[in-house]
């Protein structure tokens, strides 16, 4: 019974984080503070770099270059941010005497990115009834 009820209690608060962005639109004068979008992820490259990494394993840093059409320097900078914030991890090696730069989605990447998409459709929800 204590599963179940743990269960239940997690699916509500899934369904409460979900909803509040829309709650918060359609209800602005409830005492409830909107939740901010996370501009960290928000920015386009790093968008990009996050939902990337959601559907691969992994991928080097040439194959995000070339698949967000992006330069070295945009794609390092971006990357820093994202690394800093815990959201991917960098592993860099060797392929015989060429470096190789490997990049990682993590647990809070995941869950930041879960957050964000959550919040832009509560917000298409909202737009799409008001």
């Amino acid at each position: 019974m204590a599963k179940s009820s743990t269960a239940h209690q997690e699916r509500l608060q899934r369904s409460r984080e979900r909803d509040a962005p829309l709650e918060a639109i359609r209800n602005p004068a409830r005492e409830m503070v909107p939740a901010e979008l996370d501009r960290l992820i928000h920015e386009r490259i790093r968008l990009g770099i996050v939902s990337a990494l959601a559907v691969n394993r992994s991928l080097t840093f040439n194959e995000l270059k070339a698949l967000l059409k992006t330069t070295d320097g945009n794609l390092s900078v971006h990357a820093r941010k994202l690394e800093e914030a815990d959201y991917i991890v960098c592993t860099k090696s060797f392929d015989g005497r060429l470096p190789k730069t490997v990049y990682r989605l993590t647990a809070a990447g995941r869950r930041a990115l879960e957050r964000y998409l959550n919040h832009m459709e509560a917000l298409i929800r909202a737009t799409r009834e008001g």
